[in-house]
């Protein structure tokens, strides 16, 4: 049986901060272990920056129907890795085939990290987003493959696994990519109920109707021709480039053209969307944005379109 000891050595390298858990060498499950890619998992549990790793008991020591170890490294709240197992671990089981990996034994061909939220009333933090990217991206380069090699748990699943919950995974494996080719990603979610980061007026309403949602709950408002802009502000670290991504919860009855406006070095730029459909990351643009702490993405009610207009996530991140 392969083991992977190179594991920590490869992190570190990449700039991503590690805690060794344990006789991480030696803990793994009986079995092959030939990994050829990188699978994404949540653990479901809700950490903090106070409780920044729950499940890392659970992750090494397993639960009664599965032993552990659960994973080859926990993901904590602050983007940590903490370093379970250099070998073999049940946290894929069968796999279906999903891009390049074949179907067959999910714990044979991948390498794990269980990234620590609870996936449905919370996301991953931006800082377990960067430091997930980094690391498989430095894996996928020590296993020779590219990021299509970078699968999420509800691709490969045979049971209908919801993990890695709020996030495109085809923008991952895009991040993943321009990682490897040695660009730097940078990259931050503002929800709706980020303090200090979303302001609006008292005519946007607070729902939680919709379980497409991001997050606990969203705001909405009627549509009307005059300026009720709800705002999303945003510490940009350097003048450049910026992919910006909308998260909003899809019903028949929401607007089909609701503006949202970026505030980019050449002036702001107006997007409409169709708010009938959603539940994902819809990709708004990418744009110039300056550096500074500023509201940079913006939800107009201006639009002659009936239905709710509605302001849940956005996601900026450096291309």
């Amino acid at each position: 049986m392969a083991t992977i000891p190179w594991l920590v050595d490869v992190l570190r390298a990449a700039g991503v901060q590690v805690v060794v858990e344990g006789d991480w060498l030696n803990r793994m499950r009986p079995g092959d272990f030939n990994p050829i890619g990188v699978l994404w998992h949540h653990t479901a549990a809700t950490s903090s920056a106070t409780n920044p790793h729950p499940a890392l008991n659970v992750c090494i020591n397993g639960r009664s129907d599965l032993p552990g170890p659960l994973c080859q490294a926990l993901v904590d709240y602050h983007g940590v890795f903490h370093v379970i197992s250099a070998g073999r671990c049940n946290h894929a089981g069968t796999a279906r085939a999903s891009g390049p990996i074949p179907a067959g034994d999910g714990n044979t061909m991948l390498i794990g990290w269980e990234i620590d939220y609870n996936g449905v009333s919370q996301e991953m933090t931006a800082a377990q987003y960067n430091a997930s990217i980094a690391a498989t991206a430095a894996v996928l380069t020590r296993l020779g493959k590219d990021s299509s090699y970078a699968r999420g748990h509800r691709e490969t699943s045979t049971s209908g696994k919801i993990d890695p919950s709020f996030i495109d995974l085809n923008v991952m494996r895009s991040d993943v990519a321009a990682k490897m080719a040695g660009g730097g990603t940078w990259s931050t979610i503002v929800d709706n109920t980020t303090a200090g980061r979303f302001t609006a007026s008292a005519n946007w309403g607070v729902s939680t109707y919709s379980g497409q949602r991001y997050g606990a709950d969203y705001r909405y408002a009627n549509p009307v021709l005059a300026s009720d802009v709800a705002w999303y502000k945003v510490n940009i670290p350097a003048t450049a480039n910026y992919r910006v991504d909308a998260w909003w919860p899809g019903v028949s009855g929401y607007n089909s053209a609701t503006p949202y406006i970026v505030s980019t070095t050449t002036g702001n730029k107006t997007v409409v969307v169709d708010q009938r459909t959603g539940g994902t990351w819809r990709t708004l643009g990418t744009f110039n944005l300056a550096a500074g702490d500023a509201n940079r993405v913006g939800v107009s009610r201006w639009t002659t379109a009936s239905g709710l207009v509605i302001a849940d996530a956005i996601r900026v991140t450096r291309v």
